[in-house]
């Protein structure tokens, strides 16, 4: 008989939301340097913003915040979609960010030396 042994612990869900939640916290006070904890330095970001598509570096993303400074009112729902071992997906349904727009983003991460980070984003914006 095979073991029958769980491979994703709660603490493993945990970890990964961790990472997310530095994203939100990163949007929420405008803090760059705090979003640049979260993501890879070779990230990527898609997404089609108003006047088309966004596509490239996760510093489009810095410079957005930058840009628009801090969301004080952002309200933000995180699911984990999938994970692995090494690999996971997360859900960020978003209100309200610091431009007052609302999106859904999905980040890709993989653990690199034990370290989860955020290799790509793809995001949706809503109209209002």
């Amino acid at each position: 008989m095979s073991v029958n042994q769980n491979s994703n612990a709660v603490q493993d869900y945990e970890e990964v939301l961790a990472v997310v939640k530095g994203y939100v916290e990163g949007l929420k006070t405008g803090n760059v340097e705090q979003l640049k904890k979260t993501f890879h330095q070779d990230a990527v970001m898609y997404g089609h913003l108003q006047n088309g598509l966004s596509e490239g570096s996760i510093d489009n993303l810095y410079t957005y915040v930058a840009e628009f400074g801090k969301a004080p009112n952002i309200r933000t729902h995180l699911d984990v979609l999938h994970k692995t071992a090494t690999t996971a997906i997360v859900r960020v349904e978003m209100e309200s960010d610091a431009a007052n727009e609302d999106f859904t983003d999905y980040h890709s991460l993989i653990k690199i030396d034990g370290e989860w980070k955020v290799v790509a984003k793809l995001f949706h914006l809503y109209q209002k």
